[in-house]
């Protein structure tokens, strides 16, 4: 039987990180690039394991389980009955244009986390190209209200801490589900915390005492971060959700880390 369930388990997490990765095809604008093209970043090779590969989902360092299920189950109620409302409300008062405005903004502040860890990965022409996409949007694009650097084809990356540590030989540790945040692990929980830093940096009112405009300054900043993701709980199709999204969280993690 067990083996049975493990069987049932590898051929829906497999059928589900095609459907997701294929759904991020679609839905992504692919950039142009002079010379030799580049590896796939999501190669079939390098996402399924082949046949006789023995770790499947349920194989990952989960030691917390039964915390992180329930945890999870708190973030599905949470996000249907709180988060998704309060984020149509938002989208549906807010113009569009503000709602971009806003994106761009917090955009500008994870390109500087971007950079600072770049710089720490020693990978010094992604962080220039980064660099120069601070200086712009900063300066003609007000605070990063508007995205001036994409035009002058400076592309966007993105890198954090937990990719930082990763880069460096930090294995991921036990996986982790946060309150309100979702599935991490050990390492990039702690990455977030590093992370945190600058934006804590960059908030305009953290000196002024007036602890209601940081509260909608970090609510904007979550509603935003939530309106650019799609996933929507236990809409996935799959019997064993919560083993697929961790088995997708510790692919992706590692693709990230990788390239």
């Amino acid at each position: 039987m067990k083996r049975f369930n493990m069987s049932v388990l590898r051929t829906w997490s497999r059928i589900g990180l095609l459907l997701v990765l294929a759904a991020m095809a679609g839905c992504s604008t692919k950039p142009v690039y002079e010379g030799e093209p580049e590896e796939p970043l999501f190669a079939a090779d390098r996402i399924l394991p082949p046949e006789d590969d023995t770790e499947y989902a349920a194989d990952i360092y989960d030691p917390w389980e039964g915390m992180n299920r329930g945890i999870y189950r708190f973030n599905a109620k949470f996000d249907r009955y709180i988060f998704l409302p309060a984020l149509h409300g938002y989208q549906y008062v807010t113009p569009e244009f503000l709602q971009q405005r806003v994106g761009n903004f917090f955009g500008n502040i994870k390109d500087l986390t971007t950079f600072l860890n770049l710089v720490l990965q020693l990978k010094f022409d992604r962080a220039m190209n980064t660099f120069g996409r601070l200086g712009w949007n900063t300066t003609l694009g007000v605070v990063g209200l508007f995205d001036v650097a994409t035009t002058f084809d400076l592309h966007k990356d993105s890198e954090d801490f937990g990719q930082t540590l990763g880069h460096y030989g930090s294995g991921p540790g036990p996986y982790l589900v946060l309150p309100l945040m979702g599935p991490s692990n050990l390492r990039d929980g702690t990455g977030l915390l590093v992370d945190a830093i600058p934006m804590w940096l960059w908030d305009p009112f953290v000196l002024d005492g007036h602890p209601q405009r940081q509260l909608a300054y970090y609510g904007l900043f979550m509603l935003d971060s939530r309106a650019k993701v799609a996933f929507r709980y236990y809409q996935t199709g799959s019997p064993f959700e919560y083993d697929l999204v961790r088995m997708l969280y510790n692919t992706k993690r590692e693709i990230e880390i990788a390239k």
